[in-house]
């Protein structure tokens, strides 16, 4: 982005598009909000979008388009198979990431399933940088399990690291000579970790980990659902890299890897996925579920028009003005928290702006899912809705005791180019007024709890009537607003 300065010495960052089509909103009433999120279950994910005002709930599958990628689905060829469209996303991820295959999918959990299908045996190990919620469950199926290598940067909530997604290589190696080469079904990166507050890789941690894999015959798989970020990062904050191209780093990633997957409903600001690979076992292996479990070769359960929207989608990423929207965005918000004292994950990093839900609610123990307690709050003092990302995300052990997550974190993910600075500004204020009432808020536990990825469809109830005496407090400090 241009360095534009004001005179005022505000550092605010610019959006880089303009609003051409909206879409109306409602701010319903706190009373409304009350009984919204008990009908949901205190789960966010349970809430109707009518009753949302500002969604941060993910950048899954709700970026906006640009006019480039609408005009694009116009041309969509709709045929069953051999269908053009599907030739020119090929040829655009052949084009980014200089592999022969591409296999369509209908999005990244369809990946992960048939990667865990085809390459996890029973009591094999998945080492990763941090798991992800479906890409664990899909592995645990099958009869293995996750080995999380993180470095010990990563659990720093405030921390001026700037690569907490790095994997420890020497937890690596110790693992793989600890368990054998045999024991090990892949090693797994997954850009931007997810979990704890989207932070980023180094291109040089990624080609440390291709050498370990290479001394031990063992294939690299890396989740790029959130590449875009991960490149502005890696060309903004690792040294080696500034003065390289966003196509160079994209290829310097690739080459490292055996697979890749992704999905589209966040790389491409559309809706689908796949796989590349430059491998043909690979390639070969894949093709045969593909026709079983997601559609023919040339759309994979994908809607081509859709399809068509990928591939300007992934042209667009090789931009330096559009990946580097939602970073600017999110560092502004997690800027303008950290002033307020309120505990954020720092620094700044991909997807969203992360808030530390156990130092912000640190008198709600760990058992009462304080994230979640968080989320709820958050929704009922501000209609935002914000994701949980902490022990209700994870699944409890066999013999029934609760999984504790490394971190607690509410989520306000920033999908690109969809809110305005307003919208950032109502959410600093609502949290901000939050933060300064939170002795108030209490916890939760489950009223129905389903056993596997219990944080989409799960239902929890307050230990006591804390909703009631937040929204009280609410109405006497805000009157009659909303």
């Amino acid at each position: 982005m241009p360095d534009v300065k004001f005179y005022s010495g505000d550092k605010v960052p610019l959006e880089m598009h303009k609003a051409k089509i909206v879409q109306k909103i409602e701010l319903i009433p706190i009373e409304q909000r009350l009984k919204a999120v008990q009908e949901a279950g205190n789960n966010t994910f349970l809430l109707k979008n009518r009753d949302v005002f500002i969604d941060a709930l993910t950048d899954s599958g709700v970026n906006a388009m640009s006019d480039q990628q609408l005009a694009a689905m116009m041309i969509a060829d709709d045929s069953y198979a051999g269908s053009e469209t599907f030739y020119r996303l090929e040829s655009k991820c052949q084009e980014l990431f200089h592999k022969k295959y591409f296999i369509p999918a209908h999005q990244g959990r369809a990946c992960e399933n048939i990667l865990a299908q085809l390459y996890v045996n029973e009591g094999q190990i998945v080492p990763m940088n941090y798991h992800f919620t479906t890409t664990k469950a899909h592995i645990v199926l099958n009869g293995g399990s996750v080995e999380e290598l993180f470095i010990d940067e990563a659990l720093r909530v405030q921390s001026d690291y700037p690569f907490k997604g790095n994997m420890d290589i020497d937890k690596l190696r110790a693992l793989i000579q600890e368990k054998g080469a045999d024991k090990i079904a892949f090693v797994r990166i997954e850009t931007g970790t997810n979990l704890i507050g989207g932070q980023p890789h180094t291109l040089e941690n990624v080609k440390k980990v291709r050498e370990v894999c290479d001394e031990y015959g063992l294939m690299l798989v890396m989740d790029t659902s959130l590449l875009a970020d991960n490149l502005h990062f890696i060309k903004t904050r690792e040294k080696a890299c500034q003065d390289m191209s966003i196509r160079e780093i994209t290829k310097e990633i690739s080459d490292q890897c055996d697979i890749m997957y992704f999905s589209a409903r966040k790389l491409g600001c559309a809706r689908g996925g796949g796989f590349v690979t430059d491998r043909e076992d690979v390639y070969l292996k894949i093709r045969e579920l593909i026709p079983l479990m997601e559609g023919f070769l040339t759309y994979g359960g994908m809607s081509v028009r859709e399809m068509e929207a990928i591939t300007v989608g992934l042209e667009e990423t090789m931009d330096e003005n559009m990946i580097n929207q939602g970073p600017q965005f999110i560092e502004y918000m997690v800027d303008e928290l950290t002033q307020r004292n309120i505990p954020v994950v720092t620094p700044a990093g991909g997807l969203g702006c992360h808030v530390d839900a156990m130092s912000f609610l640190e008198h709600v123990p760990q058992t009462e899912y304080p994230a979640g307690a968080l989320a709820s709050a958050m929704y009922l003092v501000s209609g935002v809705r914000g994701m949980e990302r902490g022990t209700i995300s994870e699944q409890r052990q066999e013999n029934g005791d609760e999984t504790l997550a490394h971190l607690e974190l509410l989520r306000l993910a920033l999908p690109r180019r969809v809110f305005t600075m307003s919208h950032i500004k109502y959410t600093v204020d609502r949290l901000e007024w939050l933060w300064e009432n939170r002795k108030l808020v209490g916890g939760l536990v489950f009223e129905e709890e389903p056993s596997i990825l219990r944080f989409f469809f799960g239902k929890l109830v307050p230990t006591t009537d804390w909703h009631t005496k937040l929204v009280q407090q609410f109405k006497k400090d805000m009157g009659d607003s909303l």
